[in-house]
């Protein structure tokens, strides 16, 4: 639920490849309060106030093992603050 003050944080990635599809994929799973936006082999993913990137998430749905440094060849840019970064999962969010 979005309440009022509740700041965007998101992601640009690269639409370039079927990884990548599977990444965007990924976030709409364990982000349902996303939206996304289309342009030409950019999406836009927006989120209110938490966006995670779940490892496991992704492996389901590329049906490979993922390790979460492979994310960043996909983002073009991020905004919101890094909170956690290792092995299961990426988190942002802005630290205020």
């Amino acid at each position: 639920m979005t309440t009022a003050g509740t700041r965007t944080v998101g992601v640009d990635l690269q639409e370039s490849s079927e990884d990548n599809r599977r990444i965007i994929e990924a976030i709409e799973r364990d982000n349902p309060d996303c939206r996304i936006k289309h342009f030409p082999g950019l999406i836009k993913i927006q989120v209110p106030g938490r966006l995670v990137v779940r490892r496991e998430t992704v492996e389901e749905l590329l049906g490979r093992e993922w390790e979460t440094h492979e994310f960043q060849m996909a983002i073009v840019t991020y905004y919101g603050h890094i909170q956690e970064y290792d092995d299961d999962e990426i988190v942002l969010a802005w630290d205020h």
